[in-house]
C-alpha cells in the first residue's frame, strides 16, 4: 500500500439540531473540530413523518395528476 496518499482520519464531533453531540471518526475538517448539522435525523422530514407540500408551478403537478387520475386503485 502507497504511504502517505490517504486523507487524515480522526474524531471530530458532531452536534445535532437539538444541541446533542456525540463523538466519530471522519475525514472532515482537522481533529477536534465541531460539525454542526443543519438537518439530522431528528428534524427532517424523511425521517420524522412530517407533511409533505407541493408547490404547484405553472400548473404542472395538476396536470400530471389529471393525466394519471384513472392509474391505480
Amino acid at each position: 500500500m502507497k504511504q502517505d496518499i490517504h486523507p487524515s482520519y480522526h474524531k471530530i464531533t458532531v452536534v445535532m439540531t437539538d444541541g446533542t453531540e456525540f463523538e466519530t471518526r471522519s475525514t472532515w475538517g482537522n481533529e477536534g473540530d465541531k460539525m454542526n448539522l443543519d438537518i439530522d435525523p431528528t428534524s427532517h422530514p424523511a425521517w420524522t413523518g412530517g407533511n409533505q407540500q407541493l408547490v404547484d408551478r405553472g400548473g404542472r403537478v395538476s396536470r400530471f395528476k389529471k393525466k394519471y387520475s384513472g392509474l391505480g386503485i
